[in-house]
């Protein structure tokens, strides 16, 4: 039966000892020191089902020293086994794991994540307040009010062990690696996040309701942190790489051995909130390649996270609505330099770097500009600048936008304005971009709505807008139950969305929207970690011109004659699709996910009416406590409903071994493969008549079926006692052949081998 669960008290502040000893960390709370620490204890569930004591009891000890502060974890177990395994940095998810929330500014924005899983590996990165999930039908299923980037790697310590009872770590954060207050005594905020794998159960030390508009907010105080000490803050990383880029030449296959290049990265801290950082030569061939993303709209660009080392430390400073600061728009750079950090209420951003010739259209090295400037107002309100330019030769694009975040008790509302300027081939234009979003948060009822417009001469060669020319506007509200203590459903989230986007000229002539969407979504949260997810999506699409601009359609007469006539496609289709997606629990050594849309939606090759069948299955096997396997298959398929054939399918198999030979000693293979097939094209809406299609002498050819089988291998050796110290070694090649999944013809196109070695000298 579903139910009501009545909230908790929130824990109070604690005072946290200054104790100037040093210990060893390893693992072991044994030394008198932690007699003497302060305890957190009395965690009780945010997720699921918040606000009831947690199943499992956890126990945090913290102190500190002059140049560190220490926490020591017990975590109890008396409901399942315990999931711990040796991984690469970040790869804790499947375990068991703890997240400590230092929020050493106190001003509850934004907090530092250190995480570690019950052998000590860690993960870390930032915490930072975002709207609870309200319609999503994708893997995660009801999170939380927060979003968690791992991208950024600090230097601490930390050491676990399995134990009978449970499991037991220890860490130790020297202050060298954080940003906090310029003043003598201080208070942070902490809050401590358990993450039970065999139950799916999410605990927390100071109490958070799912009603609560910002999660942070509710965390709890360590007070009188008094004669903290860093020291000179000043990190040298210096690099030095090699590598040899095959591919096939006239007399066979060529190989282009490079000299070793060196290069490094400084950073400097030059208050405790300041940072300044700067790169020269950086080299990113250790960066795991992108999985590959299928284009669903070819009128929406694809979007791939930062994953280069050098912008990751301190990319959250950057952080803004529309993501006006794309900073993978610099591609190569040959050096960059980066000032990050918080004075007074004001967060500063600063980033300037010079790009390779070969990435400018003029020849010139193309120098981009990046700067986020945001205040502290009303609480836990901001508002922030944005202003970001990119000079290539004579041509510039320079983007400036103002915005605000305002908290309003369970309502959050956030807005932005601002524009373009660009200049290219002697022709200036100017455009604006707007946005205005609002979410309620609540334990049953809550919403969140949106609207953004960008205008069609809107452009950013900084940052990334996946479509111009458009007015979006979203509105989803949301209701959830609870289960019972002890109820199969755990909770259940039911809600709408209703969503347009509009032509941006169209939205101002008060027309109905080109695209409409419904969507009736349910989520389900089970006992034991099953997550599912269903919707019924109900949408409909008008025809979009300037996709065929170059598309006539081939026409023949009596007699047998041909002559052509422009493409003009079916006014507006219509779409009616089904969602499902199932999540497995984290079970010991497995864990998965299905998810899969079918029914009638629309296809853009032709657009015309088809049968969809889009599907991503994962799966992670852990046979070992060292052993990962991972395997991802997409698989998109487009069907005509007159005759049963297909006009578009993709096949995106990815496979990824991973072997922890020792904490710090990691081994990785990745293999994926990519099979598209588009078929030949005709009006499949209207005359079924072939498709031409415009060539680059202006002529007009038919658009016939094309196959292309990509294989991408990769493999990578890494030893990496901390960040910044590593030795790489690394293979990639690509290959091809003219039938998909054969493997018997493939083609070698290009390969590549590299060292790389890197060093961290902390002073």
């Amino acid at each position: 039966m579903l139910s009501l669960v009545p909230p908790v008290t929130p824990s109070d502040s604690v005072a946290v000892p200054r104790i100037d000893e040093r210990i060893e960390v390893d693992g072991v709370l044994a030394e008198p020191v932690w007699m003497r620490a302060a305890v957190l204890r009395g965690f009780s569930q945010y997720l699921p089902v918040d606000g009831r004591p947690a199943d499992d009891s956890t126990v945090v000890l913290v102190w500190y020293s002059p140049t560190a502060i220490h926490f020591g974890i017990r975590a109890y177990e008396r409901h399942g086994q315990v999931q711990a395994r040796l991984a690469d940095r970040d790869k804790i998810t499947s375990d068991d794991h703890v997240y400590l929330l230092l929020d050493t500014f106190d001003d509850r924005r934004q907090a530092f994540l250190f995480a570690v899983n019950p052998l000590g590996i860690q993960a870390d990165g930032v915490l930072q307040d975002a709207a609870r999930s309200t319609s999503s039908f994708g893997s995660q299923t009801g999170g939380g009010a927060y979003a968690i980037d791992l991208s950024p790697d600090y230097v601490f310590e930390s050491r676990g062990r399995v134990t009978a009872d449970g499991y037991e770590i220890e860490l130790r954060i020297p202050f060298k690696s954080l940003r906090y207050q310029a003043t003598a005594r201080q208070d942070w905020g902490i809050n401590v996040i358990r993450r039970v794998q065999h139950s799916g159960y999410e605990d927390t030390w100071s109490p958070v309701l799912q009603a609560d508009a910002s999660f942070l907010a509710g965390s709890g105080r360590l007070e009188g942190l008094t004669g903290l000490s860093r020291g000179l803050v000043l990190d040298l990383n210096p690099e030095l790489t090699t590598s040899v880029a095959g591919m096939p030449g006239i007399e066979g296959w060529n190989h282009d051995a490079r000299r070793p290049e060196v290069g490094g990265n400084v950073r400097w801290g030059i208050t405790n909130n300041l940072f300044l950082n700067a790169t020269v030569q950086p080299d990113f061939s250790q960066v795991e390649a992108d999985v590959a993303q299928i284009q669903f709209d070819p009128r929406q660009s694809l979007f791939f996270p930062e994953k280069r080392p050098f912008f990751l430390d301190g990319l959250e400073q950057f952080a803004t609505p529309n993501n006006l600061i794309y900073t993978r728009r610099l591609a190569n750079p040959e050096g960059a330099v980066k000032l990050t950090g918080k004075v007074a209420s004001t967060n500063i951003a600063f980033l300037s770097g010079v790009d390779d010739e070969t990435i400018s259209a003029s020849g010139a090295h193309p120098v981009s500009n990046w700067l986020r400037v945001r205040r502290d107002v009303l609480g836990q309100s901001s508002l922030g600048l944005a202003y970001t330019d990119r000079i290539d030769g004579d041509d510039f694009n320079r983007v400036a936008a103002a915005d605000g975040r305002f908290v309003l008790g369970p309502y959050t509302v956030q807005v932005q304005g601002g524009g373009s300027v660009t200049h290219t081939g002697g022709r200036t234009a100017a455009a604006p971009l707007w946005m205005a979003t609002a979410s309620k948060s609540g334990r049953r009822f809550g919403f969140n709505s949106s609207m953004r417009g960008f205008h069609p001469n809107f452009r950013t060669a900084s940052g990334f807008v996946s479509r111009v020319g458009v007015v979006l506007a979203n509105f989803t509200p949301r209701y959830t139950l609870f289960g019972g203590e002890g109820a199969t459903i755990e909770s259940w989230t039911g809600s709408v969305t209703l969503d347009g986007t509009w032509d941006y000229d169209r939205f101002f002539d008060a027309r109905t929207p080109n695209d409409s969407k419904l969507h009736l979504t349910g989520q389900f949260a089970f006992r034991g970690g099953w997550r599912l997810a269903t919707a019924v999506l109900i949408e409909s699409f008008k025809y979009p011109p300037e996709l065929y601009t170059d598309y006539v359609v081939e026409r023949r007469l009596p007699g047998g004659a041909v002559d052509t006539v422009p493409y003009v496609g079916t006014d507006r289709l219509s779409n009616l699709d089904l969602v499902v997606n199932v999540v497995t629990p984290r079970f010991r050594t497995f864990s998965g996910s299905l998810f899969f849309v079918v029914g009638r939606d629309e296809n853009f090759f032709e657009w015309a009416p088809a049968d969809i069948v889009i599907a991503t299955a994962e799966a992670e096997w852990r046979p070992t406590e060292q052993l990962r396997v991972s395997a991802l298959y997409n698989h998109t398929q487009y069907i005509r409903p007159d005759d049963n054939s297909t006009v578009g399918l993709r096949r995106i198999p990815r496979l990824k071994v991973e072997y922890q030979l020792a904490r710090a000693i990691f081994l990785r293979v990745v293999g994926q493969y990519d099979a598209d097939f588009t078929d030949d094209l005709r009006d499949a809406s209207r005359t079924e008549d072939p498709i031409l299609i415009r060539q680059a002498d202006g002529s007009f050819a038919p658009a016939p079926a094309e196959t292309r089988n990509d294989f991408r291998v990769d493999w990578l050796f890494s030893f990496r006692p901390n960040p910044g110290t590593v030795i790489f070694a690394g293979y990639g090649a690509s290959l091809d052949e003219p039938r998909s999944f054969r493997f018997g013809d493939l083609r070698r196109v290009n390969d590549g081998f590299f060292v790389k070695l890197s060093y961290l000298f902390r002073v």
